[in-house]
């Protein structure tokens, strides 16, 4: 006998199979259950069929009394196969049975895998947890060619586990236009996070966007009228205000509105501060990291064997850009980066010299 439970609308077994329902009623226990003989075999066919794989009516029979402990014929079977085919579900009874369409296909599937597995937001048993979850809308087969990506070495997550708190608590706070508050962290020499500061930050707050494998907030720190950037895996002690946050016509940098392909572009790598028209020497070999980091709205003026990409970007961001690309770029304005960088070039020498 497999012990049931009512969870969040959805019926789900002590092995974390979900059962997909509209009407969840009370789940009776014993083999008598014929109620939800629909839901069992739309289950079964979730989890053994796919377009490459189908299921024989006996196929579903065994699985019904291995996996819940049921007893039916063929013919009550193919009574409810009928049934779930005029519910909508997309299932192909001509040879075998088998479960065409899911919420998710398998490539869109493995995208949103990948995308939790290289998040750098959340920690590792979060990413395992929501992977598990991602793997409960594919069959058996799917699951078995991306069973690996638990044996993946451990990657550079953050340490904070109070990351997608931070998160359901800016989302409720975006929507209700409301203020909030944390502690903003640095991390240490001793690899764990240490407040910045004791005094709570302020923040009016106007979007989550992800950057380089990181959540960051848009918004406002309460004190200042300029955009501020921050990680929201640094954020701990989160509340969620009852004050209105500050309207965006108030901050001049969004008193037009939040342009977010422009300020992702303009804020590669989310510093805060006044961007900056810059002329950029380099080859066209470079176009394609080029568009990776600042998109395609910007102009290039051809030369005989290089090119001179005209583009705006945070000052703060496009010294350390420069300096990362720095034997295959020249920054030619504006001149006070370019003094700068020489600075900062003067400085590696150096450091580096022999």
């Amino acid at each position: 006998m497999v012990e049931k439970r009512i969870i969040l609308g959805f019926v789900e077994d002590i092995r974390g199979k979900v059962i997909y329902w509209q009407k969840v009623g009370k789940v009776m226990e014993g083999t008598g259950n014929k109620h939800l003989l629909n839901m069992y075999i739309l289950n079964i066919l979730r989890e053994y069929s796919d377009e490459d794989h189908a299921l024989t009516q006996q196929d579903i029979i065994k699985l019904l009394e291995k996996d819940y402990d049921i007893t039916c014929d063929r013919r009550t079977v193919g009574s409810r196969i009928k049934e779930l085919i005029e519910l909508g579900w997309d299932i192909d009874s001509g040879r075998g049975c088998k479960l065409l369409s899911r919420e998710f296909d398998d490539s869109e599937l493995r995208i949103l895998i990948d995308s939790v597995l290289f998040s750098k937001s959340i920690s590792t048993r979060q990413a395992q947890n929501l992977v598990k979850k991602l793997q409960g809308f594919a069959s058996k087969y799917f699951n078995a060619k991306v069973s690996h990506v638990c044996n993946l070495p451990e990657l550079n997550r953050t340490i904070n586990r109070q990351a997608m708190y931070s998160l359901e608590i800016i989302n409720d706070a975006i929507a209700v236009k409301k203020k909030i508050e944390f502690i903003y962290n640095e991390m240490g020499t001793d690899f764990k996070l240490h407040p910045k500061r004791q005094e709570p930050y302020k923040v009016n707050p106007y979007q989550i966007v992800a950057n380089n494998g990181r959540f960051y907030l848009i918004g406002n720190y309460d004190k200042y009228d300029n955009v501020a950037h921050f990680r929201i895996d640094k954020m701990t002690d989160i509340k969620l205000l009852d004050e209105v946050i500050k309207p965006r016509k108030e901050v001049p940098e969004l008193a037009t509105g939040l342009n977010l392909p422009t300020h992702m572009a303009e804020h590669i790598y989310m510093f805060s501060g006044d961007s900056v028209w810059t002329e950029i020497k380099t080859t066209p070999d470079m176009m394609g990291d080029l568009v990776d980091w600042f998109g395609t709205d910007f102009k290039i003026e051809k030369k005989d064997e290089y090119i001179i990409a005209r583009i705006k970007c945070n000052y703060s961001a496009l010294r350390y850009w420069a300096l990362q690309f720095g034997p295959y770029v020249e920054i030619l304005k504006p001149d006070n980066l370019r003094q700068q960088l020489q600075s900062d070039a003067k400085a590696l020498w150096e450091k580096y010299k022999a």
